[in-house]
């Protein structure tokens, strides 16, 4: 192990007077270790502070010596002491360690779902809570009272710190739950003009049967009934009343239009990121007068932790306001992708039975007028008011 450690030189001796420069050796301050002769050559470990003392002796005695060091820490250290990037690489991480270690690097919160996690870290700043904080400025129990008052909809909070991450456990103040009147009397009546396709009555009482044309605001189910001695009871009407109508659109797309549309043109704009604040890496500002623009952000980690040191990326794409001129095949996509887009969001509840296009055509716009032959629910609630 010593060997390991330690600078130890192996030495190989040999000469006339071997035995005199051994007893010589012996008898000054070299420590030597693991020694012994083989075919009237010396062999022995000796410390690397002794090198020049005992080539001394072995000048003396007209002994030839080659030595040969182990390969040990000691001289692994003295192979790069002059490289000093190792050297500041390694005090810069040393430096980093403690500091890091003594301040927040991360803050977590827990407990929290309607109470926003920004409007909880706004009020920790105010509290000097932050990234970069020392963690021993911070008066915990104080900063967990003031954080009740300042946060509306905590009950309770409790902040601790692990190393240099500081968690915040809240728990939201349990509001009363609304109460929804869904006992209002009410009806149900026919919003299209359509055939009724199904029907199905969860309370009150059915007006019209499948088969049954209604124009749009025939009363379909009645939250009113009767009974044989006349006295009438109101009901909150529910159910499901299907049926087939029409409905039709109209989708108008112009020849010549004006257009934002991307020049090609690029700049990237990095802002260095140490704990909350943000230094531009830029000196110029951007000259695009209308422009695009996305960013990503990168931090550096260490053993697994994400550390509070980062870099912003930017992004600036130019765009400009360029008319553009579309042909009545291009036109009829873009209409088309319109319909589409339309079906997709609004009439994805529905089924549609037959789909019907009309073009209308002019020299500045072409028109599309879309027949839909649909089958939906076809009733909505309204109150009954009375007295």
């Amino acid at each position: 192990m010593k060997n390991n450690i330690a600078g130890r030189i192996r030495i190989n001796a040999a000469g006339n007077d071997l035995y005199g420069f051994i007893n010589a050796l012996h008898s000054s301050s070299v420590k030597c270790s693991g020694q012994y002769v083989k075919k009237d050559i010396f062999y022995a470990d000796i410390r690397r502070c002794d090198l020049k003392e005992t080539e001394a002796l072995a000048s003396l005695y007209g002994i030839s010596l080659s030595c040969a060091e182990y390969e040990t820490i000691s001289r692994k250290l003295r192979r790069y002491k002059k490289r000093l990037g190792i050297i500041f690489g390694v005090l810069i991480v040393v430096i980093s360690s403690l500091y890091f270690s003594n301040v927040v690097v991360t803050i977590e919160i827990n407990g929290n779902s309607r109470v926003s996690d920004k409007a909880i870290l706004a009020a920790l700043e105010e509290l000097d809570i932050k990234k970069g904080t020392p963690l021993s400025s911070i008066n915990f129990h104080h900063c967990e009272n003031e954080l009740r008052v300042m946060v509306q909809g905590v009950s309770w909070a409790a902040i601790r710190h692990t190393g240099n991450r500081v968690v915040v456990d809240v728990t939201e103040i349990v509001e009363k739950p609304e109460i929804e009147l869904k006992r209002i009397p009410c009806n149900i009546i026919s919003t299209k003009d359509a055939h009724i396709t199904y029907t199905t009555v969860y309370d009150g009482m059915l007006m019209h049967k499948v088969g049954d044309y209604v124009p749009a605001g025939t009363l379909l189910v009645t939250g009113v009934t009767t009974d044989d001695t006349g006295h009438s009871t109101l009901h909150h009407a529910m159910g499901e009343i299907r049926g087939i109508y029409k409905e039709t659109l109209t989708f108008t797309g112009e020849y010549s239009t004006e257009e934002r549309t991307s020049t090609g043109k690029t700049e990237t704009k990095r802002r260095l990121c140490l704990f909350s604040l943000e230094i531009p890496m830029y000196i110029r500002k951007t000259d695009f007068k209308d422009y695009d623009s996305s960013e990503t952000e990168s931090y550096l980690k260490l053993f697994g932790k994400q550390l509070p040191i980062g870099m912003k990326k930017e992004k600036l794409s130019e765009t400009n306001i360029q008319p553009q001129t579309f042909t009545k095949e291009e036109l009829s996509q873009k209409l088309m992708q319109k319909i589409y887009l339309y079906e997709k969001n609004f009439l994805h509840d529905k089924k549609i039975l037959d789909r019907k296009i009309t073009e209308s055509d002019s020299d500045e716009s072409l028109t599309f007028t879309v027949t839909y032959q649909l089958e939906g629910n076809i009733g909505t609630q309204r109150e009954i008011f009375v007295k």
